[in-house]
This record gives C-alpha cells, sequence and structure tokens, in this order.
C-alpha cells in the first residue's frame, strides 16, 4: 500500500443552493465594478505609444504585396490599441457633437438617469403600494428614450461610427510600417539595360 504521510487535509466545499433568484434578478445582481473598469482604463492608456510616433508620416510605406498585409495588420493593432481606443472615442465625440437631436437625446436620457439617482437618494418610488426598484425605473427611462434616439438618428450614428472606425483604423493598420519591417532592409535591385 502506499505511504500515506503525504499531504493531508479536509476540504470544504461550500453548499451551494439552487437558484431561486429569477433571471431578471440574477441579471441585475451582476455588475461591473469600477475597480475593473479603472485598471482596463489605466492599462489600456499606460499602452498608448506617442502620437508623434503613431502619425509619422514617414513611416506610412504601402506594402509591395498582399502577403505582408495580415501581419502588419496584427502587429499594428497590438502595438497601437490604446491609440485607436481613442481614435474610436474622437469619432463618437464628433459625430454625437455633429448631431444636435441626438445631443438633446441624449442629454434627455442622462437627465432622467441623473433625476432618478437623486429622487432615489431620499425615498423610494411606490406606485399603487409597490415599489419600483431603480433599474425598473432605469428600464422605463430606456423604453421611453428609444423613441427619442430613433427620430434622432441614433441607429445611422452608431453605423457610421462602426464604418469611420474601422476605415480609419485599418488604413493606418495596413500602411504604417512595424517596428520589425524598419528594421529590416530591403535591397532593391534596379534595372540595369545593356547597351550594345
Amino acid at each position: 500500500m502506499a505511504d500515506k504521510s503525504g499531504l493531508e487535509g479536509n476540504i470544504e466545499i461550500p453548499l451551494i443552493e439552487p437558484t431561486s433568484q429569477s433571471l431578471k434578478q440574477r441579471m441585475m445582481s451582476m455588475s461591473l465594478s469600477n475597480a475593473t473598469v479603472r485598471e482596463w482604463f489605466s492599462k489600456t492608456r499606460e499602452g498608448v505609444k506617442p502620437w508623434g510616433e503613431f502619425l509619422n508620416t514617414s513611416k506610412f510605406r504601402l506594402p509591395k504585396t498582399v502577403a505582408p498585409v495580415p501581419k502588419r495588420v496584427m502587429k499594428n493593432i497590438e502595438s497601437y490599441q490604446g491609440n485607436y481606443l481613442f481614435v474610436f472615442m474622437g469619432l463618437v465625440i464628433f459625430c454625437v457633437l455633429t448631431s444636435p437631436m441626438l445631443l438633446v437625446a441624449l442629454a434627455a436620457c442622462l437627465g432622467a438617469c441623473y433625476i432618478i439617482s437623486l429622487k432615489n437618494a431620499t425615498q423610494k418610488l411606490a406606485i399603487l403600494g409597490r415599489e419600483v426598484t431603480v433599474a425598473q425605473q432605469y428600464a422605463c427611462v430606456g423604453v421611453l428614450s428609444f423613441p427619442l434616439f430613433w427620430l434622432a438618428g441614433a441607429g445611422s450614428a452608431v453605423f457610421w461610427v462602426i464604418g469611420a472606425s474601422f476605415f480609419v483604423i485599418m488604413l493606418h493598420a495596413t500602411l504604417h510600417v512595424t517596428a520589425e519591417e524598419a528594421e529590416a532592409f530591403d535591397i532593391d535591385m534596379d534595372e540595369v539595360s545593356i547597351a550594345t
């Protein structure tokens, strides 16, 4: 028999109660912690390359063949991920600021959410003797603001931002020479014509 002088101990497995919560309650309980968001944002911000390097036009070259394009795009997306995020956010801000109706719709929706948070800090809202949760109030604001966003053209704005971001990011990632390509040197052979 094997020697039992190794590790010993009791494993305590916590009892998991059957989920008595409804799907709605479980979805409402899931939230992204502020610490995670702050950590991701600071990590992305630290990864931002200098804008002079990002926009250096001397490093923009067409690839000689199509073969190195996927590798170049992947390297540039890895390298300039933070910069691309700021390009995307800049396009979102540009789109919102140049669409007054969308700006009004966003202000109305955010204003309603702010009022809900202020009112619920002092007392809970009750309709017909039944308490309405904050999540239900926010859902109501979302449902009521949907027609306003539709009239403001939010759908076209979203697709414009996605399309413009994809175009700008792919253009930069395709044309910007990676550090590995810049270090490697290509010897271009010129044609030599022999005079007879």
